[in-house]
């Protein structure tokens, strides 16, 4: 820790739909730039307190608690980010790319908060050379996935790479497709949500949907199954903003389960039955962040020109969500 330095504080209450969440998935949120891990390693440091009192990272927050951080201030930034023995699925591999399945939780690059325990950390642990056309702290990374949303990335190993596979997403040229449950039901089996997207104007580490300026952002959603009270979809991105699936369906009223940022965490429904609360509040705890993977990915290889296409399954969390509301809508 610098000495020379004041650490910052900062206090948040629990709200209704954040109760239920565990301290450490409360902290990240709440405080944006930060990995698990790393609020995991400033709670069990004692840097956390909720109602003045030390809590471990698991801690169960009830809605009214007031909880403490203390943020030792970030690292210098003109260093270059460090190799780390991190694991990694790797899904593919060549010359000139790296394909891999991002676990959620995962910071894709060190920046102020995250200067480790990154993807970029992990690549470079195995012995990968990336391009550095990305910059000193995002080597090869051509596009991101927010921490905790999970599934396949892509990362160029070679400058021809990087500025091939920049300019196929920026032509548009790259299909991404993700799959997520929502709160709510779409009412159609196809929707096309074209909405500006800016960053928030009083909540500056979350972004929204911009009555004036911001920029282009279009997402198309379609149905694949419904329940009593969440859908089941796939997303196409036509373009690629921040958090921009997670404004676009929080904007129609239907956010992403289990997403603390943009209010996917209602724990209680008014007018719903006593069981219908208590299988919202069982589906809140098997999903801890918020139920949205990347599914797959297209694009044409940067040097030979072949298109490729890869997919990942499901994660665990994601999988077992989905089977609760089966066997919910089967006892229903």
């Amino acid at each position: 820790m610098n000495n020379n330095k004041v650490n910052r504080i900062e206090l948040f209450v629990v709200s209704p739909e954040e109760e239920g969440l565990r301290l450490d998935v409360f902290s990240v949120a709440r405080l944006g730039g930060f990995s698990r891990s790393q609020i995991q390693r400033l709670i069990k440091a004692g840097h956390a307190a909720v109602d003045t009192a030390p809590r471990p990272p698991s801690y169960i927050l009830k809605a009214g608690e007031e909880v403490r951080l203390e943020i030792p201030p970030p690292a210098p930034t003109d260093s270059e980010p460090v190799p780390q023995d991190i694991p990694l699925r790797v899904v593919f591999e060549d010359d000139d790319l790296i394909v891999i399945n991002k676990e959620a939780g995962l910071v894709v690059h060190p920046a102020e908060g995250n200067r480790d325990g990154t993807v970029v950390n992990a690549l470079l642990g195995r012995g990968v050379r990336l391009s550095s056309l990305g910059g000193q702290n995002r080597p090869g990374v051509v596009h991101r996935l927010d921490k905790d949303t999970s599934g396949v990335l892509v990362l160029a190993k070679t400058d021809r790479a990087y500025g091939e596979l920049a300019r196929q997403i920026s032509a548009r040229e790259v299909d991404k497709r993700y799959h997520a449950i929502i709160w709510g039901h779409l009412g159609v089996r196809a929707q096309r949500i074209d909405a500006p997207i800016a960053r928030h104007p009083v909540h500056r580490q979350r972004m929204a949907v911009a009555r004036r300026g911001g920029r282009q952002a279009v997402t198309e959603v379609f149905l694949v199954d419904t329940f009593e009270h969440f859908d089941y979809i796939r997303v196409i991105t036509v373009t690629g903003r921040t958090h921009q699936i997670r404004v676009h369906l929080s904007h129609i009223a239907h956010p992403v389960l289990g997403d603390a940022v943009y209010g996917g965490r209602r724990a209680k429904a008014e007018r719903e039955s006593a069981q219908s609360r208590g299988r919202m509040g069982v589906l809140l705890k098997l999903m801890q962040r918020q139920a949205l993977h990347a599914s797959s990915i297209s694009f044409a290889h940067p040097v030979t020109g072949r298109r490729l296409r890869f997919q990942t399954a499901l994660p665990d969390d994601m999988r077992s969500a989905l089977e609760f509301l089966c066997r919910a809508e089967r006892s229903r």
